[in-house]
């Protein structure tokens, strides 16, 4: 196809591998404009340490969780809100790219559409796993101390991510429907900041009131919270919150992916 006098290079139908090897590239943009961006690390990582310094020694003496230590229930539950406000990020950059031109420079190459969504939420699943092997040990220097094995940290770890993937590609829904990346930021607060906080990430359920501990005892938050708490610390039972967990995301995958992929083709 020819605009003008300037060629727009076409492709046919793209295999899998081609539309793989497209999100690489998408992806390896995403991670160096990460690294030359100081003040984005700065977010990324200083925001949850905060969290973690402000609950543990000024809200800990406060809380009442029971025979577990404060840092033990609160860690898994920062860890997963890390991975939530890493989540919102994706939204973020797709308006910026979109106010800056670069998606209509994406479109006018010879590229899988959907490898910049797909390269932008691998990117920001990547950053997230970074930030919450930064946030463990920062729990560490604390006095987190999980007692399960290691594989099954692992697994929390594993089913965290997940949860962040997910919340990426609502993000990018988001983001790409209100087009502005100062409003981007603010929805995105707006919808999370209810589910973290109403949730078990940070005080157990059941000292809030009635109607507000229905919500937060099916959140996916809360679901999500305390199976990684049961793997890390051996504090409930896994399973049930674990495979409530996986449903949740697997019904929001079947949402946000299409809602996702649709605005950006009407962006």
């Amino acid at each position: 196809m020819r605009t003008g006098d300037t060629a727009i290079p076409e492709r046919g139908r793209l295999t899998p591998a081609e539309t793989l090897a497209d999100s690489r590239v998408m992806a390896g943009r995403q991670l160096r404009k990460i690294r030359r961006r100081p003040t984005y690390v700065v977010y990324l990582f200083v925001q949850p340490v905060i969290f973690v310094l402000l609950f543990r020694y000024v809200f800990g003496g406060a809380m009442d969780t029971g025979d577990i230590s404060y840092v033990d229930y609160l860690m898994p539950g920062i860890i997963t809100m890390t991975a939530i406000f890493g989540a919102l990020t994706t939204g973020l950059g797709l308006t910026e790219d979109m106010a800056a031109g670069a998606v209509d420079r994406f479109r006018s190459l010879p590229i899988a559409r959907s490898a910049v969504l797909i390269g932008r939420t691998a990117a920001d699943l990547a950053t997230n796993a970074v930030s919450l092997i930064v946030m463990l040990l920062i729990g560490l220097a604390v006095g987190f101390r999980p007692s399960e094995p290691i594989y099954d940290v692992v697994l929390a770890f594993a089913l965290v991510l997940g949860f962040a993937y997910v919340f990426s590609w609502i993000s990018a829904f988001i983001g790409l429907t209100v087009r502005d990346p100062e409003t981007a930021q603010s929805v995105g607060f707006v919808w999370v900041l209810p589910l973290v906080f109403a949730s078990s990430a940070f005080v157990p359920t059941a000292a809030m009131p009635a109607a507000v501990q229905t919500l937060a005892d099916i959140s996916p938050v809360t679901l999500v919270v305390d199976a990684a708490r049961a793997l890390m610390i051996g504090y409930g039972d896994a399973i049930g919150p674990a495979l409530g967990t996986l449903a949740w995301l697997i019904a929001l995958l079947v949402i946000f992916v299409p809602l996702a992929v649709r605005a950006f083709r009407r962006a």
